[in-house]
């Protein structure tokens, strides 16, 4: 029998809960109980068996928070540093395009971008324009002439119906129209529809690498890429 039965009283009911609720109430207890601090002892987490104290525990906790940090602030840098690089080749296709004139010149300065800035190997501009002799000069392996009504556009029509771009795998029936079915290589591709629900094409880029392109990655720059492309062959 403890001393709180002896007296009649119910005994006083502690767990994890209780004790960590009233030091989170009672900030000032270690210091009104300074010598606390170098009696407790905890299991070391590491291999070995030893104790630490309650000191050298938080000092553990806040190295290895530390170190969290620095690898978050790490990405945050990688990230920011990858949307400084983006941005500036998106500068440098819209002077391209600034200093085109007429629809031909325009098509060749979003082709040079597309494979100086932004080193896009594989690409193709499907566009949705009446046919001139000087479109029809340029068309080609990157510029396709089509139709919106077109047989072949149907294999776009979720994509032109999102009016959204879209990043990943492509099929194979996709793959053959916009690099040729000898370009079995193409691992992933990043699709954008021009102009309002595709009413002016797609903008097609391919990588062999199938993580080039992923579901899952961003694709504010390439919305914005297919917008300036649109206001360019509107012009």
């Amino acid at each position: 029998m403890n001393t709180s039965q002896a007296r009649g009283l119910a005994p006083l009911a502690l767990d994890d809960g209780s004790v960590a609720e009233y030091l989170q109430r009672s900030p000032e207890f270690f210091e009104r109980n300074s010598q606390l601090l170098d009696k407790l002892r905890l299991p070391h987490r590491r291999a070995g068996g030893s104790t630490v104290s309650l000191v050298e525990r938080q000092v553990e906790v806040l190295r290895e928070r530390n170190v969290q940090l620095e690898h978050k602030l790490k990405e945050l840098i990688e990230v920011a540093r990858s949307n400084d690089a983006l941005a500036e080749r998106i500068h440098r296709l819209s002077q391209r395009l600034i200093r085109a004139h007429g629809t031909g010149a325009t098509v060749q300065a979003i082709e040079a971008s597309l494979r100086e800035d932004f080193e896009a190997g594989e690409a193709v501009l499907v566009a949705f324009i009446q046919p001139t002799p000087e479109l029809a000069h340029e068309a080609g392996r990157f510029l396709r002439l089509a139709r919106r009504d077109d047989a072949d556009m149907k294999m776009f029509d979720s994509l032109f119906q999102s009016g959204k771009p879209r990043c990943g795998l492509i099929r194979d029936t996709q793959r053959d129209y916009l690099f040729g079915k000898d370009t079995v290589e193409i691992g992933s591709a990043a699709l954008a529809p021009l102009g309002t629900k595709g009413s002016l094409g797609l903008l097609a880029i391919g990588a062999s690498d199938a993580q080039r392109f992923t579901p899952g990655m961003s694709t504010e720059f390439l919305t914005r890429i297919g917008e300036i492309v649109s206001v360019a062959l509107l012009r």
